[in-house]
C-alpha cells in the first residue's frame, strides 16, 4: 500500500505577529525533587524535571479522592445536602482535619470543602466509606480510575495520602489527574479557589498561598508530610489559557508557592496555545473505495491546540499521511490518516485523525467498478 502525503494551507483561527518569534530561554531551575508544566489545553509539557519518578504524594492523593466523589455525585450516588454519618475511624484520623463530630452527621458539600480546603484527613475517610463501605473499597475504586485515566505511574493504599510505603504516584500522573478534575468536574473544581472555610466554629485557610499571590491562580491542591517535603499543583488560567505546575519535595510552604509560580511565569511569558481545528472539523477529505460514499472526511472529536513559543504559530505546517488504497467498512471515529506538524521545518509531532462518520460497504455493482478502478491504478 502506498503513502498518500497531502500538503495542508493551515489556516490558523488567531492573529498572527509580523514580527520573528521570541526566543525562548531554557526552564527556570526549580528547588525541588519533581515538578512539571503543562498546558491543559494541549497537553503539552512545557518545563519538567523527573516527571516520571515515583514519589509520595502526600495531601495530592485528595484530588483522587475528590475526582471519586464528584463522580458520585455526578451519578446521583451522593447529593451535596445528603448528611454522612462520621465513622470513628474518620474522627481518630491522623494529619490535618476539619474536626468533624463523630455525634453529628456531616453534609456532603461540608465534607467536599473541608476535603479541598482544610484538607481534612476526616472528611476524605468519611466520604470513601460513604461511597463505598470501607475505605478499603474505596481504594479499591482509586486505583481502578487511575487505571482508566492513565496514571501507569501510580498505586493508592488509602484515601488521605498518609504514608505507606505502597503508596505512590509521579508528577505526570498527578498533572493528568488535575486536568481531569478540572475539565469533568468545572461545577465543583470552583471549591479549589475557597481561600477559607468555617466549620464547627473553626476557620482554616487554604494552605495554597498561590490563591492570594496571584488573582489568575484558581486552585488546585498542597501536599505535605516530612518524607514527602512540601507539594503543590497549581493551576492559572489568563485569558483563555491554563497552565497547570507540579512542584514536588520543596523545602518550606514558602517554597513551593514560589517555584511554583516560577513555572507559571515562565510559561505564560515565553509560550503562546493556538487552535488549529474545532471538534470534528473536516481536516481533510480521502478516498474510499468500496464504500455507500467515495470518500471520508478525517479530523479531531474534540478541539486541537499545539503550544508553541510566543510568536511562531504563523511557522506551523501540515501534513496528512494516509495508507492508501483505503477499502470500506470505515467506522466512526476510526484512525484513517495521521497529521504530521513541523515548526520552522522541526517536527513538532505526529496526531492521528479519525472518521468523522462512518461509510458502509457498497453493492455488488459499485464494488466491482471499484475493483477495476484499483486495478488500473
Amino acid at each position: 500500500m502506498n503513502v498518500f502525503k497531502i500538503l495542508l494551507p493551515l489556516i490558523l483561527a488567531f492573529a498572527v505577529s509580523a514580527h520573528a518569534a521570541l526566543p525562548v530561554p531554557p526552564a527556570p531551575q526549580i528547588a525541588a525533587r519533581a515538578w512539571l508544566l503543562i498546558d491543559t489545553h494541549s497537553g503539552q509539557s512545557l518545563a519538567e524535571q523527573a516527571p516520571d519518578s515515583r514519589i509520595e504524594p502526600a495531601s495530592l492523593t485528595k484530588l483522587m479522592t475528590a475526582y471519586l466523589s464528584f463522580t458520585a455525585i455526578k451519578e446521583g450516588r451522593l447529593k451535596l445536602d445528603q448528611t454522612l454519618a462520621v465513622p470513628e475511624k474518620a474522627w481518630k484520623a491522623e494529619g490535618s482535619r476539619m474536626f468533624l463530630d463523630p455525634r453529628m452527621p456531616a453534609k456532603v458539600d461540608d465534607l467536599l470543602k473541608g476535603m479541598i480546603v482544610q484538607s481534612g484527613n476526616d472528611a476524605c475517610i468519611t466520604l470513601a466509606e460513604g461511597i463505598a463501605g470501607s475505605e478499603d473499597g474505596f481504594v479499591a475504586m482509586m486505583n481502578q480510575q487511575a487505571k482508566r485515566l492513565g496514571m501507569t505511574g501510580s498505586h493508592f493504599m488509602n484515601a488521605t495520602g498518609l504514608p505507606d510505603p505502597q503508596h505512590y504516584t509521579t508528577a505526570r500522573d498527578l498533572a493528568r489527574l488535575a486536568t481531569a478534575v478540572i475539565r469533568d468536574f468545572p461545577e465543583f473544581y470552583k471549591y479549589y479557589s475557597i481561600k477559607e472555610y468555617t466549620y464547627g466554629g473553626i476557620t482554616q485557610p487554604n494552605r495554597n498561598r498561590l490563591l492570594w499571590m496571584d488573582p489568575a491562580v484558581d486552585g488546585v491542591k498542597t501536599g505535605h508530610t516530612e518524607s514527602a517535603g512540601y507539594c503543590l499543583i497549581a493551576s492559572a488560567k489568563r485569558d483563555d489559557r491554563r497552565l497547570l505546575s507540579v512542584v514536588l519535595g520543596t523545602d518550606s510552604d514558602n517554597a513551593r508557592a514560589a517555584e511554583s509560580q516560577k513555572l507559571l511565569n515562565y510559561g505564560f511569558q515565553f509560550y503562546e496555545t493556538v487552535k488549529l481545528y474545532g471538534a470534528n472539523q473536516a481536516v481533510t477529505k480521502l478516498r474510499i473505495y468500496k464504500g455507500t460514499s467515495g470518500e471520508v472526511e478525517a479530523g479531531f472529536p474534540h478541539d486541537f491546540f499545539v503550544t508553541v513559543p510566543r510568536g511562531s504559530g504563523k511557522l506551523i505546517k501540515a501534513q496528512v499521511i494516509s495508507k492508501q488504497p483505503m477499502l470500506a467498512p470505515v467506522s466512526k471515529g476510526q484512525a484513517v490518516a495521521t497529521l504530521r506538524l513541523t515548526l520552522d521545518g522541526r517536527p513538532m509531532g505526529d496526531y492521528a485523525l479519525t472518521a468523522l462518520s462512518g461509510v458502509g460497504v457498497s453493492g455488488l455493482i459499485r464494488r466491482t467498478w471499484d475493483s477495476l478502478m484499483l486495478m488500473m491504478e
